[in-house]
């Protein structure tokens, strides 16, 4: 199993100050804008952008939540292992807001999928955004692009590209391996 180096730490801190710019731009002082990290792992992107907008640039409303997908994943019951569920935080109205999904990887969009009929639980929302660290362009199942990427990377199907934060995995880095 081979692996490459797709972003160090120092890339990924560029991307993620890029990201909070772009969003600063469509979003002004989020008032009436909410950021969703996708459990398990957009909760780490969503974390990190939520702190730099608050902390580098000074945006005081920034509503954070996290959603939980298992249970509306379209391959729930598919997979030999059961899945394990994670926790939804969302203490917040999405009611009429503008959200914005934050995950770190965009493969076949069947998260983004299962993302949307979950958050209809919670409400209807104005409008809704996808943020992405990583858009694997070329694998996608469903018709879903992201609004705002990080990275924009070719990978064949047997490369898999794997996410590391320093809040879990001890560092900030992207990788691609080959299965």
């Amino acid at each position: 199993m081979s692996q490459k180096v797709l972003l160090t730490a120092k890339e990924i801190d560029i991307i993620l100050n890029r990201l909070a710019c772009q969003l600063i731009e469509n979003h002004n002082n989020f008032n009436n804008t909410v950021l969703i990290g996708i459990q398990p792992r957009g909760k780490y992107l969503a974390d990190r952008l939520a702190s730099m907008l608050k902390v580098d640039y000074g945006i005081e409303n920034v509503q954070l939540g996290h959603l939980d997908i298992t249970f509306f994943r379209d391959d729930f019951r598919r997979g030999d292992k059961p899945l394990e569920a994670n926790k939804t935080h969302i203490d917040f109205i999405i009611e009429d807001k503008n959200v914005v999904f934050i995950d770190d990887v965009l493969y076949t969009g069947r998260s983004i999928r299962a993302a949307l009929t979950a958050i209809q639980s919670f409400g209807r929302p104005k409008h809704i955004e996808l943020l992405t660290l990583i858009d694997r362009r070329f694998s996608r199942h469903l018709p879903i692009q992201p609004d705002y990427r990080g990275r924009q990377v070719d990978a064949i199907s047997n490369e898999r590209v794997i996410v590391n934060w320093k809040e879990n995995d001890g560092e900030d880095a992207v990788y691609l391996i080959n299965k």
